[in-house]
């Protein structure tokens, strides 16, 4: 194999693939990258078994070929070559290496051969759509921070992606929890996505999504079958394993008959509550929240650092009523809010409150309280 490839397109591409490797494995070829030359490009394969990214980029092909090569070696070694540097490639003979030249350096790097590398075959895929790029971040951003990291309740690491009707229109909806709270969004349904099985995107597949969707413009292809998602960005294509598991039924933790309607200024609120917590405990991070006529007080006790308090005005008419949240989960849920006002659901201190955004009704988020 000799191939000539430009540093920046090198870069950029094992900047996606190198990230599916992990740093410790126990089979020697999931640390490499598949690197194959044909036909005026070059492409690139990493996979970790579960989820798998080939990227092609254009490149001088001199003799066509491929090999495997320590994926993160190779990203160090290409992302501290010199800006606008011609890269070489170069793999053959009987010593099973790799040499990498640009400019006046020269590395030699172990290979592994290119028939060990192992290909998670994709099948057959029942819907495929495409959405705008800039529209599935969105779907993303707004549910991946409430995944789960408690692997005993597996089912709930990751992204519950499905079809459902809305107001008598199909929607694409994106739902996330970890039991303490809950983040749903959605988007009109694409062409080819209706009767989409319900699955679940792990993780892992969702932080490299959002990664490949830096580039807002870009269409995306998403192709599902019952085991596998595929997402195609422009030359990149990534395809994952999907979590074997039942989704709970979320619909029955959101709150429908909260009655009491609290108004605030999204960027004050989350101001105060990040300044009181700053006296709360580590494990606990509890914030209490009393509500008066048109009046908030956010508490905060600690019995080993103190305690600090901070009111507000707010448009809120119920009743009087004090309840107490994790002052961490707060924030996270305030940052996705994008109006200027924040509206809170309540009912009493020991029911989940319904939070959204004032202007927008297609993301809603559930938190459970806390006893303070």
């Amino acid at each position: 194999m000799k191939v000539t490839v430009e540093r920046a397109e090198l870069l950029k591409s094992l900047s996606h693939v190198h990230r599916v490797v992990e740093r410790r494995n126990t089979i020697p070829i999931l640390a490499n990258v598949l690197i194959k030359a044909a036909k005026g490009t070059l492409e690139l394969k990493a996979t970790d078994l579960d989820l798998e990214v080939v990227e092609s980029v254009p490149a001088e092909t001199g003799q066509p070929g491929a090999t495997t090569v320590p994926a993160h070696v190779l990203y160090d070694i290409v992302r501290k070559l010199p800006d606008g540097a011609q890269v070489q490639l170069e793999a053959g003979g009987e010593r099973g290496t790799l040499t990498v030249r640009a400019s006046r350096a020269r590395f030699s790097l172990q290979t592994l051969p290119e028939a060990d590398f192992p290909d998670l075959a994709a099948g057959e895929f029942s819907h495929t759509f495409k959405v705008k790029g800039a529209e599935f971040r969105r779907l993303v951003d707004k549910t991946q921070f409430a995944i789960s990291t408690e692997e005993t309740r597996y089912y709930l690491n990751g992204i519950y992606l499905h079809v459902t009707d809305a107001g008598g229109k199909p929607m694409l909806r994106a739902v996330a929890t970890d039991g303490h709270r809950l983040a749903q969004a959605e988007l009109e349904a694409p062409a080819g996505s209706q009767g989409l099985p319900g699955v679940i995107v792990p993780r892992k597949t969702v932080a490299e999504i959002q990664k490949l969707l830096e580039d807002k413009e870009a269409e995306v292809t998403i192709s599902l079958s019952a085991t596998k998602i595929r997402v195609k960005v422009g030359a990149i294509v990534l395809t994952s394993k999907l979590i074997d598991g039942t989704f709970p039924d979320y619909g029955r933790v959101i709150p429908q008959g909260n009655d009491k309607t609290l108004i605030v200024d999204k960027d004050e609120f989350a101001a105060a509550v990040d300044r009181v917590s700053t006296v709360s405990s580590e494990r606990g991070r509890a914030v209490k929240l009393s509500l008066g006529d048109g009046k908030l007080t956010l508490s905060v006790t600690n019995p080993d650092s103190g305690s600090a308090t901070e009111e507000l005005e707010v448009d809120y008419t119920a009743e009087p009523l004090d309840i107490g949240f994790n002052s961490r989960y707060l924030l996270d849920i305030t940052s996705q809010l994008e109006g200027d006002t924040a509206e809170l659901k309540l009912a009493d201190p020991g029911s989940p409150t319904l939070v959204r955004d004032s202007t927008k009704t297609d993301a809603l988020y559930v938190l459970m309280p806390m006893r303070v």
